[in-house]
């Protein structure tokens, strides 16, 4: 894994609030790889610099912020890489739905009332695309919100990448299982916030909002939001195993204060996590009322996004389809200059690939 140290920009650590960088930095203590210097002292200084800004909107927004009656959300679930983005951006179109921005999840303490001055720092710290692929990437495009949580709280799956000496213990965050009552407690209380803050930008539009961890915590989510509503989609394992190495090669060695483990480590601890998830998924999503939930195969979604997303209203009986259809074809129009990657796929790999997830491979039916 090639690191460049001086690559600052895409790391989350900077948008983070003052207080919960140094917890994160404590987690560790303070055990920061030559690779991470420059990152660390360059999202020190910028948090610090930002902290009263922070609290300036603390003082100015909760009271409004702690009133907004929120809609229960629309909850785009299902591993990474498994099309969670496309149909997050498709169905962002709608304009009777709100959701987070990369704007908001950079920098989630203080988006309402300094958009202004930090939207342009943002905006320049960006490229077009993302570094795993060459899937837009822009201020204002929607966002999973994980990466405000990991800026809000040292709970979230992305702390993982930022120190990945201490990825098993990161990772447990994604299942929420053997957690303490007061971590679960506390992340509740800032998902919710972060919720209702990204409400308030949107005045108190239902929200569409797209989270791989989200997968294995459908219990959570329903003990917050009892009518909330979830689209799963699913795509081929063996297609998720590589796209998702490729992702975590691309974005570790951009989020990364530690040097991380070998690629065998790595890659052991993402496929555990994945069957971790879909276990706890499978059992779980038998709590989701009748009606709330959709499922979605990837490669109907690619081949036909239109039927899907129609599907989709029909089955969660959301409202005004034919008034956000022309938007969709719009976009999905565009969509066709995204190139996806193909991968070669020895006998070997599908072998071991299959032994790691024959779960999901043989529930769903699939083959290379």
């Amino acid at each position: 894994m090639k690191i460049n140290p001086l690559e600052l920009n895409f790391t989350p650590l900077p948008g983070s609030t003052f207080t919960n960088l140094l917890r994160l930095l404590a987690q560790n203590k303070f055990r920061i790889s030559i690779v991470g210097v420059p990152r660390t002292a360059y999202s020190l200084l910028l948090s610090a610099l930002l902290s009263p800004l922070n609290i300036w909107e603390k003082i100015k927004f909760d009271k409004k912020i702690e009133n907004v009656e929120l809609k229960p959300p629309i909850f785009i679930i299902g591993h990474w890489r498994s099309g969670t983005t496309y149909l997050h951006n498709l169905l962002s179109q709608d304009k009777q739905f709100g959701y987070p921005s990369t704007f908001h999840t950079v920098v989630p303490s203080l988006f309402l009332n300094f958009e202004k001055w930090i939207k342009p720092i943002v905006e320049a710290s960006l490229p077009p695309t993302r570094p795993e692929d060459n899937v837009p990437l822009a201020a204002d495009l929607p966002q999973e919100e994980e990466y405000a949580m990991g800026n809000l709280c040292p709970y979230a799956f992305y702390n993982a990448w930022c120190f990945p000496k201490n990825m098993e213990f990161y990772y447990k965050f994604v299942c929420m299982e053997n957690v303490e009552s007061h971590v679960i407690k506390e992340w509740k209380e800032k998902y919710i916030y972060f919720l209702k803050k990204v409400a308030y930008h949107h005045k108190g539009k239902q929200l569409v909002l797209k989270n791989p961890a989200n997968t294995a915590r459908i219990k959570l989510l329903l003990e917050m939001f009892p009518e909330a509503k979830f689209i799963h989609i699913y795509r081929n394992p063996y297609h998720v195993f590589f796209s998702m190495k490729r992702d975590i090669e691309a974005e570790m060695s951009l989020y990364c204060v530690q040097k991380p483990k070998d690629d065998e480590t790595i890659e052991k601890a993402m496929a555990n996590l994945y069957i971790k998830m879909f276990e706890k998924y499978f059992r779980e999503k038998e709590l989701i009322p009748d009606g709330n939930l959709i499922e979605v195969r990837y490669e109907d979604f690619v081949s036909n996004p239109f039927k899907e997303i129609k599907r989709i209203y029909e089955g969660l009986k959301l409202k005004n389809f034919d008034k956000a259809k022309h938007v969709f074809l719009k976009f999905i129009e565009e969509q066709k200059k995204i190139k996806v990657h193909e991968y070669n796929i020895s006998n070997e790999d599908k072998e071991k690939i299959y032994n790691y997830w024959n779960l999901t491979i043989d529930k769903w039916g699939y083959d290379i």
